[in-house]
Order: C-alpha cells, then sequence, then structure tokens
C-alpha cells in the first residue's frame, strides 16, 4: 500500500495518504475519548519514522510507549488489514528515545530560566499583569548585572535582589512592590512543589538529540512520558511550547522540504489554550504560523474541535476527525464546528456521520498536491505495526540503558550562576562588616562606632554621658544615634538574607549618604 512519498493512513472509497511534502503544514486529530486517538497517533509515528522522519510525541497515557516494541498478529488487527486490503501487514517496532522531565521513565529534559523567558513563566506561574511586569523587571536586572539565570534558585536569589532594591527600581521602570515579589517567590515555591526544579537547570536539552536518525535511515520517536507530568497541566503545556518555541528559534529555515525535519504531536492540546491571555495566544499563532517554513510539522490532538482557537484551527490543513458524541448543546456545537472545517462529500451528511463512526473508523481530509483540502472521506484507521498499549517497566528500562542519549542529560551541573554570585557578594559584605567592627576607623567601614566618630567629629558631639551639651548639640547627638541604629539594623537585616548582603551594603551607604547630606544642608 506504500506509495513514494505519500504515507498510508487508511482506506475509504480508495487508499487514503498523507503527502509527505506537505506534512509541514499542520494536522489536526480530534475525537471522543475511546474512539481510536491514540492509535491514529501511533500509525502516523511510524509511517513518518519509516519515511525517515523524527518524531516527537507525549504519552499521557502510557499507551504510546508500545511503538518501541514488535507488535502481536492479534486477530482484530489482522482483520483490519485484511478488511483495508493492507498486504503485506506486518509487525515491526520503531526506534524509540524515552524522555521524562521527571527522569524517572526516561532521559531528564532540562531548560534554563533564561531559555524560558519571562512571557512563558510567567504563563507557567499564572501571574497578572502587573506580578509579569515586574518579572520583566527582573530580567532586566540579570541582563545589566551579568548575572546567570539556570536553575530556580537563580530566579528566587534574583528576585530578593530586586525586592531590596525595590525602591531604585521604581525610579528607573516603574512600580516594583514587595507583594509582587512575595507573590511570586509563592508561585516559585508552588512550582518547585510541582517538580519544577527538575525541570530547569543544566545540561539542557539539545534539540538535534530529538532530531536523530538511525543508520538505517529511520527516524527516531521521542516519547516523553506524561502521565505523572499531567497532574501538573500548566507544566506540561508551557513545557510543549517552550519545545516549539525552541525549535522555531534554533533551527533554519528550509522553506517546503521533500519531508518535514520533524513532526511534533502535542497531545491534550486543549491545555495550551486554557485560560491563555492574548500575549500568549499571539505567541502559538506566531510559532505555527512561521515553523513550517523550518520543516516541523505540528499536530495538535485533542478531544473537541472548539478547543483550538480559529485563528491556530486554520492553519492545520491535515485532519482526522474521530467520532464525537452530541449530547449536550456545547457538544452539538462542536460536531457542527467540526463538520464545517471539512471539504464536503455529496455521498454522506458531515454532520451525520461524525456521530456514527465506529472506534478506529474516522473521518479524513488531508492536503492534495497543490496544498488544498481533499474531499472528506470516512475511513478505516490502518492498523499499527507495533505493539498496541504499554511497554513493561523491564523493556523500558532496557530501552533507556541503549538509547544515544544514555548518559547525557543524567548528571545534573551547578556551574557559577547568579545564586552563587549574589551569596560571594553576601560573604565579602559581611566579611568587609567584621573588619569594621574590629576597626572603626578604617576606611569604607561607616557602621557602629565608626559613624558615631564621624558625626561626633563635624559637630563636636559625643554619644557618652556627664557631658554638658548645648541645644543644637543636643539635635546632632539624637540624629547620630537614629542613624547610627538605623543602618545597624539596615545591615544586620541585610546579613540574614544569604543572597541580598550586597545590596544591603548599598542600602546602608544611601541612608548615610542621605543623613550626611541632610545635615550638612543645616
Amino acid at each position: 500500500m506504500d506509495v513514494e512519498g505519500k504515507l498510508y493512513v487508511g482506506k475509504s472509497v480508495k487508499p487514503e495518504y498523507l503527502t509527505l511534502r506537505l506534512a509541514n503544514r499542520h494536522g489536526l486529530i480530534t475525537g471522543a475519548t475511546g474512539t481510536g486517538k491514540t492509535v491514529t497517533l501511533q500509525i502516523l509515528a511510524e509511517a513518518f519514522s519509516n519515511a525517515g522522519v523524527p518524531v516527537f510525541a507525549a504519552d499521557v497515557k502510557g499507551d504510546l510507549s508500545g511503538i518501541a516494541m514488535k507488535g502481536e498478529p492479534k486477530d482484530g488487527l489482522t482483520k483490519r488489514a485484511a478488511e483495508i486490503g493492507l498486504d503485506p501487514y506486518n509487525n515491526d517496532a520503531f526506534p524509540t528515545i524515552f524522555w521524562d522531565l521527571f527522569g524517572e521513565q526516561g532521559a531528564p529534559i532540562r531548560t534554563t530560566v533564561s531559555e524560558m523567558g519571562p512571557l512563558l513563566l510567567s504563563r507557567l506561574m499564572n501571574l497578572n499583569e502587573v506580578q509579569e511586569g515586574v518579572l520583566n523587571i527582573a530580567f532586566r536586572v540579570a541582563d545589566q548585572e551579568g548575572l546567570l539565570l539556570l536553575d530556580l534558585k537563580d530566579l528566587q536569589s534574583l528576585l530578593t535582589l530586586v525586592g531590596e532594591s525595590a525602591e531604585q527600581l521604581t525610579l528607573r521602570y516603574g512600580n516594583v512592590s514587595k507583594a509582587s515579589i512575595g507573590a511570586i517567590q509563592r508561585q516559585l515555591l508552588v512550582l518547585e512543589n510541582q517538580g519544577g526544579m527538575n525541570f530547569f537547570g543544566e545540561p539542557a536539552l539539545k534539540i538535534d538529540d530529538m532530531m536523530r536518525t538511525t543508520r538505517d535511515g529511520r527516524g527516531y520517536v521521542s516519547i516523553l512520558a506524561a502521565d505523572k507530568l499531567m497532574q501538573s497541566p500548566r507544566l506540561y503545556a508551557t513545557f510543549l511550547l517552550w519545545l516549539m518555541s525552541e525549535m522555531f528559534e534554533n533551527l533554519d529555515e528550509v522553506g517546503d522540504p521533500d519531508r518535514p525535519k520533524l513532526v511534533f504531536f502535542f497531545d491534550e492540546a486543549h491545555l495550551l489554550f486554557n485560560d491563555a491571555p492574548a500575549a500568549l495566544l499571539e505567541k502559538i499563532e506566531q510559532v505555527v504560523r512561521l515553523i513550517r517554513s523550518k520543516g516541523v510539522g505540528v499536530y495538535f490532538v485533542t478531544q473537541n474541535p472548539l478547543d483550538v482557537p480559529d485563528r491556530v484551527s486554520s492553519q492545520l490543513g491535515n485532519r482526522v476527525q474521530h467520532a464525537l458524541r452530541a449530547y449536550s448543546p456545547r457538544e452539538q456545537k462542536a460536531v457542527k464546528a467540526a463538520a464545517s472545517t471539512f471539504r464536503q462529500n455529496p455521498a454522506f451528511d458531515t454532520e451525520e456521520a461524525i456521530t456514527q463512526l465506529g472506534v478506529g473508523e474516522a473521518l479524513v481530509s488531508m492536503l492534495e498536491e497543490k496544498g488544498a483540502p481533499g474531499i472528506v472521506e470516512r475511513t478505516l484507521i490502518r492498523p499499527p505495526s507495533s505493539r498496541l498499549g504499554p511497554i513493561t517497566t523491564q523493556e523500558r528500562k532496557q530501552i533507556i540503558q541503549n538509547s544515544p542519549v544514555a548518559g547525557h542529560y543524567e548528571t545534573v551541573e551547578d556551574r557559577e550562576s547568579a545564586f552563587e554570585v549574589l551569596q560571594k557578594r553576601a560573604a565579602e559584605t559581611a566579611a568587609s562588616v567584621e573588619e569594621a567592627q574590629k576597626d572603626p576607623d578604617s576606611a569604607g567601614a561607616p557602621v557602629g562606632g565608626g559613624i558615631g566618630s564621624i558625626l561626633g567629629s563635624l559637630f563636636g558631639v559625643g554619644t557618652g554621658r556627664g557631658k554638658r551639651l548645648t541645644p543644637t548639640q543636643r539635635v546632632a547627638r539624637e540624629v547620630t544615634r537614629t542613624v547610627t541604629n538605623r543602618v545597624a539594623g539596615q545591615i544586620a537585616a541585610n546579613l540574614g538574607k544569604s543572597v541580598a548582603g550586597s545590596v544591603g551594603g548599598s542600602v546602608g551607604r544611601a541612608i548615610v549618604r542621605g543623613a550626611l547630606g541632610s545635615i550638612l544642608r543645616r
């Protein structure tokens, strides 16, 4: 059934193919639970792999992992093969790399805080507009200070620095409130509890590792273990969007190649669009629209076609629609919407057919040679060659050990970044304060007795008792005590914060300069 440059999908009144040259025009796979979406994803991944195209797909339920193992000739599958004239129907395993954000069911995937950027981080932490603005200011400060943002502790340290410098930063960039800083820090704690600590750090993922081919020319299928990740749906959706964005930013322009450089399946796609702010939707639309020129095809997989916004859905040319139920008003609306996206077939009522499809049956419309959508056909989807259902723990372990990325990502690297730099500054400040306390007259250590000595020498005022003072001298002495206590308290408070010691020194010096300037003016 194979045809040069085409992938066999199934049979209607004729064989249905996905043209490889048009596969980077994206696609949509929809249908209710249990209607066969995962099997459709599996047979497309198999076909792309055989055509030398690497594939990335998230395995939400664990079923897709079976693609790594040779299938068995079960009665239902052989019957379907005979029904659609698939001869020969062979069982086969496909080259697979398993990935896992938590590093438990595959190679760990990491990125850095800087690569994620403030927009996606704000989405990840569900920040409001004001908090997102503060996070953008924090990233600007990191750039100006030359601070590397690699993991979450780097970002937490940076936010502490921004909070301590809020007054100065407010004058330069706009309001930076400690309440907003606190809200972001709390969301970082939530993210950390959800497993975000595992996601941020080094070594960061190399996109090339997801675009591998075997020696015999087959594309590797990268499977992301997402069953645990789905417990944090915002992390799941933001990660996949980041991955698409990384591909878009790092791959070269190739126009419309004879076959895609990679095909990306985005399962449970509704999680990407739920409550997404306008800025994020614009980014998604931009990535989907432009990534095709990088040779990447994106296929959204979801239950309801209404889950995908119109401006994204309009760019999805290859469509497979499994059965939908039409019991509620929303479901009836979804059926009508799905039917309206197809090029109608006069042989049957599309809207009615959507509700009557059996398991493993779908309405299929693929782009034709000139890029126009084909007439929708009621199609029996071909059976997969690999295993239906999940692999065993032992089988997964063996595949991970033999993976081409084995040993590349397991060991965490923790090079000097914002956290370490700010800790070092804090230690230096602490050492300076200790030295100043030992030698009050030393330069650059205006604390404790040193402050009293400086102000006393200016006004002939001591801080001891028993000396008769003029009213002016008494006022000066109170100023001396107030400034001394304030600076000492400020430094002590800042020294208690491991990442803000350097800021404490600058704040203390600012208070001394302000106090001296005021007194001298008088």
